[in-house]
């Protein structure tokens, strides 16, 4: 296995261990990052789209990490969620939460490579990307992502996106005090990432948010910060609208369709 694999599980294990012992309440739905995605217009517009194309469909979660996705998927009506990582101790978390919620026999947690996947061609009707991307080497991701969807299979994915300048800074901070991969840092999913996608599928949509309300994300939990969050994705509406801040935006939802099958 190659080395940057090595340490990227090596970090997502330490955040489980370090997960499970924060959490005693195993019922929290939160990230490895403490918060729950949902509290973000960015998520919450995600999971509308996934509403509204998951039923009865069979889904992979790529790179399910500890299941914080996987779970919802299934409630929304999928047929079967196939969730795969490479780190066993985020799988653990996510096989517990699928118990929990009596769920395993529709969502099954898989140790995997996502770069070279054993599933057959044409597996699955949705592949789901949770922020997996950078940690990957997208070269070698993306011809199995299309090789194992359907012809009329979706990716359907939300990332951190690598150009605003201040967001870049922070995350090298974060790599400096441990809370990055190096691979993870340097490798933010671009541009020029999503006009790769264009050569495997036909139709790309991409849908660009908080642009400044990443400002509010560490006030979530403190008195006013919800408030000060949507004052701020209501200002992230307005001024996305042109098409020149939309590069500096923090994250970025997409839905691939239409693959070149």
């Amino acid at each position: 296995m190659e080395l940057r694999k090595e340490i990227e599980i090596e970090y997502y294990d330490k955040k489980a261990k370090d997960w499970l012992r924060q959490n005693k309440d195993r019922r929290r739905t939160v990230d490895f990052e403490g918060f729950e995605p949902e509290k973000l217009e960015s998520f919450r517009f995600l999971y509308k789209i996934l509403k509204e194309n998951c039923r009865d469909k069979i889904i992979l979660d790529y790179g399910c990490g500890n299941g914080i996705h996987s779970i919802p998927l299934a409630k929304m009506g999928a047929k079967k969620v196939i969730g795969i990582d490479l780190s066993e101790k985020s799988l653990e978390i996510a096989r517990e939460r699928a118990e929990r919620e009596e769920l395993e026999e529709k969502v099954e947690f898989i140790s995997m490579d996502c770069e070279k996947m054993d599933f057959q061609d044409n597996s699955f009707d949705i592949v789901f990307d949770g922020g997996t991307f950078s940690s990957l080497d997208l070269q070698k991701a993306y011809p199995e992502l299309f090789r194992i969807l359907k012809p009329e299979g979706l990716l359907i994915g939300i990332e951190t996106f690598g150009h605003n300048p201040v967001t870049n800074l922070k995350r090298r901070v974060n790599r400096l005090v441990g809370k990055r991969t190096s691979w993870a840092t340097e490798h933010i999913f671009r541009m020029e990432d999503l006009e790769k996608a264009k050569n495997y599928f036909n139709k790309i949509e991409v849908y660009y948010f908080h642009l400044i309300s990443w400002l509010a994300f560490p006030f979530l939990n403190l008195p006013g910060g919800k408030l000060l969050l949507k004052s701020l994705e209501f200002i992230d509406k307005i001024l996305l609208k042109l098409p020149f801040l939309r590069k500096s935006a923090f994250k970025v939802v997409f839905v691939f369709s239409q693959p070149k099958k």
